[in-house]
């Protein structure tokens, strides 16, 4: 199915500028079709004058006189004779256009180079695709190449950049062992360093590899043209999805493939779990994740690296908390957990009454916690419980009240999350370099290709639910206080941030007024500029509440 790319709105010239660059490059195409018998016949002529020009000069002195002589009754007789001129005319042009053709020598078949790559890669492949019992083998040692490999083609260095292999019928192409080892075969033996695409078509017996190209790197952050409730990931191949939005990649405007996750109420896979090693782009995944949240809903951000890359969402509109202390993240969670129940059950009464649900239980409510699990001993040696713990409710129930996670953890610390995270974080995200197996624990499937050694940050594969794995490249959104930043990434962060909605005084935690009571639960209303700061709010239990918690005066700070 063709992909149909969303209306864009021209609101800038930049749009005009990529149209009409686009409009000239094809008729330019299309001029230098029409007009290519005339200028074969042109350089053909030019051809023509140049060889005469050598000749003349060639020419002694002594005989220039009588060639000019010969030359001119020659045009006399042609002038002379019936038709002449115009058979002249003729004649000059069909030397014209044979002498201007295109003399490149077209190639038939691969070089001597290419055809000892593909034999040495036929003869790999013998021990795995033939049996001594086979009486015609498709693949024997010295055998013909031909046959297996239907389609090849390679790249300017002499590399294949797609095959075409017809297996026999009696190999075992249903088990993933079986397809690995083939796969990591021909990723050997046509070139390291490339990403490799391998699909099997195990009705026809054939396999098709094919060289990706690089995801483009120059994506950064920036409004995205979705729907409410659909927050851009990244962006990946071409085929691999039906829907693009246009992107600024640097001063052009393009139509690029994204990786949409859909939240809310009827979403499929409500919370996300990105893995990465340090440096992968996790980190710049929660920020991309957390400015596509700002304009629509509220965000609680909870740090356990400690390193500040939060910074620059601290104290703005809609953060409602950015904690980076275990007593901070205890009370930023616990007051999530308890307004997901709030929302539940006010949502449970309007239902029962027959009247709408509330305002201000429609808000998305993100929690984006940045590796958790340091919190784990620092809780265990305090006596106090881990912060996972209270994410209990707003996985369980975030879906019904529009409370939506987001973990971003390290291969090195997976083990120490809970049950309860892996569980309900159904959409999953692998950054930086990792092995096949362990693509393979986190998402629950194996991607179709093998990822190169070298990968920038930012890239790696996306699967959410039981879908497709799909390669994925993050928008860059580094942190705009990092001196390392480039000035582009950091104006284009910058552009996204909302204002600031209360001065820092070292506090990091954004205070929140509670909705004022009345017969019907009142919309949420965004923080106040300048609070006061009230005292922390202290969470009842459950026995002492008989009536919807209200939002809570204030999320603590760490102190």
């Amino acid at each position: 199915m063709a992909r149909r790319p969303l209306p864009r709105i021209l609101s800038s010239g930049s749009a005009h500028i990529t149209r009409s660059r686009e409009m000239a490059r094809s008729a330019a195409d299309s001029a230098t079709d029409v007009l290519h018998p005339l200028i074969t016949i042109t350089r053909g002529l030019r051809l023509l004058a140049g060889a005469g020009r050598r000749k003349w000069a060639a020419t002694p002195k002594d005989r220039r006189g009588p060639a000019l002589f010969l030359v001119a009754a020659l045009v006399l007789v042609v002038a002379l004779v019936p038709y002449g001129p115009l058979l002249a005319l003729i004649s000059v042009m069909a030397v014209a256009g044979w002498q201007g053709r295109d003399r490149t020598p077209s190639r038939t078949g691969p070089d001597e180079a290419e055809l000892q790559r593909l034999r040495s890669l036929y003869e790999a492949l013998v021990p795995y695709f033939s049996l001594p019992e086979d009486p015609n083998p498709l693949f024997a040692h010295g055998g013909e190449w031909e046959k297996a490999f239907d389609e090849y083609e390679f790249d300017a260095d002499g590399r294949l950049t797609r095959l075409r292999v017809s297996y026999p019928p009696y190999f075992m192409d249903g088990e993933h062992s079986s397809r690995v080892r083939i796969e990591h075969l021909m990723y050997a033996k046509s070139g390291r360093g490339r990403e490799y695409l391998f699909d099997w078509d195990e009705e026809g017996n054939e396999l098709v590899m094919s060289v990706l190209p690089p995801l483009p790197t120059g994506i950064a952050a920036q409004r995205f043209v979705t729907a409410p409730g659909e927050t851009v990931l990244g962006f990946t191949d071409a085929g691999a999805v039906r829907r693009t939005v246009p992107v600024r990649e640097g001063d052009e405007t393009r139509d690029a493939p994204p990786v949409l996750w859909r939240t809310g109420a009827r979403s499929t896979e409500p919370h996300l779990l990105a893995v990465g090693r340090p440096g992968s782009g996790t980190t710049s995944l929660l920020r991309s994740i957390a400015l596509q949240a700002l304009p629509h809903g509220d965000v609680v951000i909870v740090e356990g690296g400690g390193t500040g890359e939060y910074a620059s969402l601290d104290g703005r509109t809609g953060v409602l908390a950015v904690e980076r202390g275990l007593s901070g993240a205890l009370a930023g969670l616990e007051w999530a957990a308890n307004e997901t129940e709030r929302r539940l059950i006010a949502a449970n009464r309007a239902r029962q009454s027959g009247h709408a649900v509330p305002e201000d239980t429609k808000r998305p409510l993100w929690l984006l916690l940045d590796r958790p699990s340091a919190f784990a001993h620092v809780a265990a040696a305090d006596g106090r419980p881990d912060p996972q713990e209270l994410l209990h409710v707003p996985l369980r129930h975030g879906r019904a009240a529009n409370v939506t996670v987001v973990v971003a953890e390290q291969f090195e610390t997976l083990d120490a999350l809970s049950e309860t995270v892996r569980t309900h974080t159904r959409a999953r995200v692998v950054l930086g370099a990792a092995t096949r197996e362990e693509l393979e624990s986190v998402l629950g499937a194996p991607p179709h290709t093998i990822p190169t050694p070298d990968i920038p940050t930012g890239r790696g594969y996306a699967r959410l639910g039981t879908g497709p794995v799909l390669r994925l490249q993050v928008p860059a959104t580094p942190d705009p206080y990092d001196d390392a930043t480039s000035d582009a990434h950091r104006r284009a962060v910058l552009e996204l941030l909302p204002d600031r909605h209360t001065p820092l005084h070292g506090s990091t935690a954004a205070t929140t007024r509670a909705p004022e009571p009345g017969p019907e639960p009142a919309a949420s209303a965004p923080p106040a500029p300048d609070p006061e700061p009230g005292p922390p709010a202290q969470p009842r239990s459950r026995h002492q509440r008989q009536s919807p918690a209200p939002v809570p005066a204030a999320v603590p700070a760490e102190g």
